[in-house]
């Protein structure tokens, strides 16, 4: 197939994709089977680095949700999020999709995004659990290590089988592109619960917050007050959901994501928010979630989220160090 073949005017993003699956069922493989945490041999205890605490208290856990929701006006709860190995249990009371005779979640297979979007939602949410079988999205079966990408039969994703041509016009940048994706190591049985963080039963490995962009400026704010932490993070519009969650937990670091088409589409996510997510304990010997929530509550005291007002005016007024400043320079009047 050319890779410069056009998407036929019309095409709805549903047949965009499945021509993109079918399409790459027939492209061969290219290069290297390498993932993210092979390429930068950040195995450690099997999660990157791998954990240094067993996280913050359950009960300081809740308060710093309830926290982040009362200070930064969040539309909906962060997400605690822990990964399951094999054969740990899962959590007392999480649901699992498909398997529910409640009626109170989804009763069939979920994407990663629409489950999300159900723990993060309402009063407090749902606490829910999600191994292979639960899922209708292939993007996190791969990302978090429950299948291996390269199973018999399914296209070549490790190729480029699934952008090329349709997203990615190159096959070899396509086939990189697919191998350097963050990826979790295939743990046949492994898995993950998440729930909103103020009312989970778990110790979350990592903490994720939709939010607007001005939240999300005030986060990166309390973010380095400690130590003038800065979150750098690459961004693309597909697999969303892998990318918010796998870098933190191969890296220790914090990452902002786009959220991708799915999470509007099956979701509800609006086109304002991003996706701040950063691990929940101590990991290159500083927990950032801690870090952050001491930043927010004290930065609260004296330029809090709500602080902030729209005043458009010429010789608006000045803080003392800027105007000592302009005096330096001999600005100043």
């Amino acid at each position: 197939m050319s890779s410069d073949k056009k998407v036929q005017k019309g095409m709805t993003r549903r047949d965009f994709f499945k021509g993109a699956a079918v399409a790459g069922a027939a492209v061969a493989g290219a290069g290297a089977l390498t993932n993210y945490a092979q390429a930068r041999g950040h195995q450690g205890s099997g999660w990157g680095y791998g954990w240094q605490d067993e996280g913050l208290p359950l009960d300081e856990v809740h308060a710093c949700g309830k926290d982040l929701e009362s200070m930064m006006l969040l539309r909906s709860s962060p997400i605690g999020i822990k990964m399951l190995r094999p054969k740990d249990q899962v959590p007392e009371g999480a649901r699992r999709p498909g398997q529910e005779e409640s009626g109170d979640i989804i009763g069939g297979r979920l994407s990663l995004c629409q489950a999300f979007g159900l723990a993060r939602r309402g009063n407090p949410g749902k606490t829910i659990a999600m191994f292979a079988e639960d899922h209708r999205c292939f993007e996190p079966v791969i990302a978090f290590g429950l299948k291996p990408p390269d199973a018999t039969g399914a296209p070549d994703y490790l190729g480029g089988g699934t952008t090329y041509p349709f997203l990615i016009a190159d096959l070899e940048a396509a086939a990189k592109h697919a191998q350097e994706d963050p990826r979790l190591p295939y743990r046949e049985g492994s898995g993950m619960v998440f729930g909103p963080l103020k009312a989970i039963n778990f110790i979350p490995d990592l903490v994720m917050i939709y939010c607007n962009t001005g939240q999300l400026r005030h986060l990166t704010l309390a973010l380095g007050y400690k130590h003038a932490y800065m979150v750098n993070s690459s961004f693309y519009g597909i697999g969303s959901c892998g990318r918010a969650a796998v870098p933190p937990l191969l890296t220790g670091e914090a990452t902002i994501t786009i959220p991708d088409p799915g999470e509007y589409d099956r979701a509800g996510t609006t086109e304002d928010i991003m996706i701040l997510t950063l691990p929940a304990r101590k990991m290159k010997w500083r927990n950032l979630f801690q870090d952050m929530m001491e930043g927010l509550r004290t930065l609260n005291a004296y330029m809090s989220y709500t602080g902030f007002a729209l005043s458009v005016r010429s010789d608006h007024p000045q803080p003392a160090f800027y105007k000592a400043f302009f005096n330096a320079w001999g600005l100043g009047g």
